[in-house]
């Protein structure tokens, strides 16, 4: 791999992550307190996120199979947990469902 293209591919696989603050914004709503990282809402509002920047990238690179498959189990993982969440807490399902737009 040349110097030019493995510069590129760093850059684009850091793209893909969420910064700090995209974190904060996605989820200043649905914490349940500052410190929230693992209730169900927080980890759905993270998932959304995520799977928007990579369903970008993927139109973007149609071939990156690796990826689509990450793609498919983040978004299998966040329909479990809402399937969770509103087994276990119908308001806070509804709530989350739209704030984050999902199920249009």
């Amino acid at each position: 791999m040349r110097q030019g293209n493995q510069d590129e591919y760093v850059a684009t696989q850091n793209a893909m992550a969420l910064t700090h603050k995209q974190k904060e914004k996605v989820t200043k709503d649905v914490k349940r307190h500052d410190k929230d990282t693992g209730s169900p809402e927080y980890q759905v509002a993270m998932f959304t996120e995520r799977i928007k920047k990579l369903t970008s990238h993927l139109k973007k690179n149609k071939k990156d199979f690796h990826s689509r498959r990450g793609l498919l189990k983040m978004v299998a993982k966040r329909r479990k947990l809402l399937a969770y969440l509103e087994k276990t807490n119908e308001k806070s399902y509804k709530k989350i469902i739209k704030e984050l737009g999902l199920k249009g």
